[in-house]
């Protein structure tokens, strides 16, 4: 049996917390400074933490080994198993014409740009983020605002700051399942927290859409439409994430505003019209809101469809070759049902999973708990670790459901067998450096929970006292901004922020949910999606002026969130915390 060491190096809990933040420190670094590639940076992080771990926590060798294996195995069930199901999902809809049918359905609506800021960035953006993620929902929607007249600077920086509210849930909640393998929390708890939090930025993030497109102008013509869509989400977010399914709180949410925003467009239009490079023209007739904007296929349109066919190629999150459509006509219903199958296959299937008896009957057949071989580990108060055991629900599975709802959009699409398993096995090629990443990531944070480095890293910052309730989103933040993931920042910081939060008698359910919450703040400066964004808008070598004009943004609503998870710590919002 191997007891975990609060303070194995020198008998100081301050050089052993320094010493344990050394792979996140090497991790951080050669992302940031040297900017290697991910996949590299952290297998080199891993290394460096399992020598910490043997040589300074003296933790066993075949105990750190087969910590390693755990985490990987962790990284591919289920976190890995989610996201390239979800992708695959994706590249279905994209290998059809049913994909463009989406994308004109949205765009056929309005030829406001801030109109359509809402609808391309923010809504449709975050049905990409909840199956594909990975910049897909920035490299898609920054080429369709581009093919609607949109200015590629502007048409990037939209599409970043919108890629934020959807964040904490998306690939079907990966971000939440990773922070709950990783702290042994409850699911629903985590959830719950997160759905309480990330509400409150997605009510803010439509007006500062359309301010950015329009300015205040934009904010005093399209503040009623824009503050219907932000509450539409926020509360689809909330309700979701809190009585029904994670999985599907990003998928819920983009339907439901999407139809809010359509409703609300057919009582109401803006006094006037935004179009192409800016022209202001008074407002439609409501019976024309639908025309869409003509000159799209005779100038930029071509131009965007070239853009996002050499993006789409050049990161893991696109489906290679994938050019955006310039014909803005408005498709028959029919049309508009079968575009829209997919998510409502995917909303079915997991709502069946979630009946009594089914789910009853997934649990007893499909889900086997069982001791990883070759650990045998308590914490430093001679408990045992909670990690150490896995619960593997291969029937139940969020992964799974994907699977069936993938099989389901195969029949219903008349993809053939053949052609849905290339598919598949292009999705594996697309995500070959992601799964390097994930599974490294997950081997890194398994090392540093097991072996105990986390801990003393988690009582060292403690010693902040009630100040932690502040620091906690920030090293969330930092955390996604490095990294480019929520995923892998909650992975590396999850266990931290609850250990932390129990020695300074914080929730540790308020905490680990801010990580996760307040770290999508950072998703917009990542190198990742900066470099996703500016190949999409056909301005490489633009990273540099996109992390300027955003940081101020970032910052601004990493503030924001601060103060409503510091209060939300303290009995003024207390209450708030499940």
């Amino acid at each position: 049996m191997f007891q975990q060491i609060l303070d194995p190096i020198a008998g100081s809990l301050v050089i052993s917390a320094l010493c344990a933040a050394l792979p996140l420190v090497l991790l951080f670094v050669l992302l940031g400074v040297f900017k290697v590639k991910a996949p590299v940076a952290a297998l080199a992080s891993l290394a460096l933490s399992l020598v910490l771990a043997v040589a300074g926590w003296q933790m066993p060798v075949n105990q750190a080994l087969s910590a390693t294996a755990a985490g990987i195995f962790y990284g591919l069930f289920p976190i890995l198993w989610i996201l390239v199901n979800a992708l695959w999902i994706y590249r279905l809809t994209v290998a059809t014409p049913w994909f463009e049918v989406l994308g004109r359905t949205i765009r056929s609506i309005s030829n406001d740009l801030r109109i359509l800021s809402i609808l391309i960035a923010f809504c449709f953006g975050a049905l990409l983020e909840s199956l594909a993620g990975f910049g897909a929902p920035v490299a898609i929607s920054a080429a369709m605002l581009m093919a609607a007249g949109m200015k590629p600077l502007k048409s990037a920086v939209v599409s970043l700051l919108a890629n934020t509210a959807p964040v904490a849930f998306g690939a079907m909640a990966a971000p939440i399942i990773a922070l709950n393998g990783v702290t042994g929390l409850p699911l629903h708890d985590l959830s719950s927290m997160a759905g309480r939090q990330t509400p409150f930025i997605a009510l803010i993030v439509p007006l500062l859409l359309v301010f950015i497109v329009d300015g205040r102008r934009g904010v005093k013509q399209t503040w009623p439409v824009a503050l219907v869509a932000g509450v539409a989400f926020g509360a689809a977010q909330f309700v979701t994430s809190n009585y029904f399914a994670v999985e599907l709180t990003d998928v819920v949410a983009a339907v439901v505003t999407v139809a809010a925003v359509l409703l609300m467009l057919k009582v109401w239009q803006p006094k006037e019209t935004v179009g192409m490079e800016g022209a202001v023209e008074g407002a439609p007739e409501a019976e024309h809101a639908a025309v869409a904007v003509a000159a799209v296929s005779r100038g930029t349109g071509s131009d965007a469809g070239a853009t996002a066919g050499t993006a789409a190629g050049s990161d893991a999150g696109r489906a290679a070759g994938t050019t955006v459509p310039t014909d803005n006509s408005r498709p028959e219903p029919r049309q508009i049902w079968m575009a829209i199958a997919p998510y409502l296959i995917i909303i079915a299937v997991f709502s069946v999973a979630q009946l009594p008896f089914v789910k009853t009957w997934l649990g007893q057949v499909g889900s086997v708990t069982f001791a990883w071989p070759g650990l045998d580990i308590t914490d430093s108060a001679g408990k045992p670790v909670a990690a150490t055991k896995f619960k593997l629900d291969h029937l139940k599975a969020t992964g799974t459901l994907l699977l069936f709802s993938g099989l389901l959009t195969m029949v219903l699409y008349k993809v053939s067998a053949s052609q849905g398993l290339r598919i598949y096995r292009d999705t594996l090629v697309q995500l070959r450096w992601t799964i390097v990443t994930v599974t490294a990531v997950l081997g890194l944070s398994f090392v540093m929970n097991l072996s105990g480095q986390t801990t003393t890293l988690g009582f060292a910052l403690a010693s902040a006292g009630g100040f932690f309730a502040i620091l906690s989103p920030l090293i969330g933040w930092i955390g996604v901004a490095l990294t480019g993931s929520d995923t892998s920042s909650n992975s590396l910081f999850g266990q931290m922020q609850a250990t932390a939060a129990e020695q300074t008698g914080l929730s540790p359910v308020l905490m680990a949910a801010s990580n996760s919450s307040a770290g999508v703040m950072g998703k917009m400066l990542s190198l990742q999606n900066l470099a996703v964004a500016a190949a999409a808008v056909g301005l490489d070598g633009a990273e540099g002026t996109l992390f300027r004009k955003l940081i101020g943004w970032s910052l601004g609503l990493l503030a924001l969130i601060t103060v409503l998870i510091y209060l939300q710590s303290t009995p003024v919002l207390g209450w708030m915390v499940p």
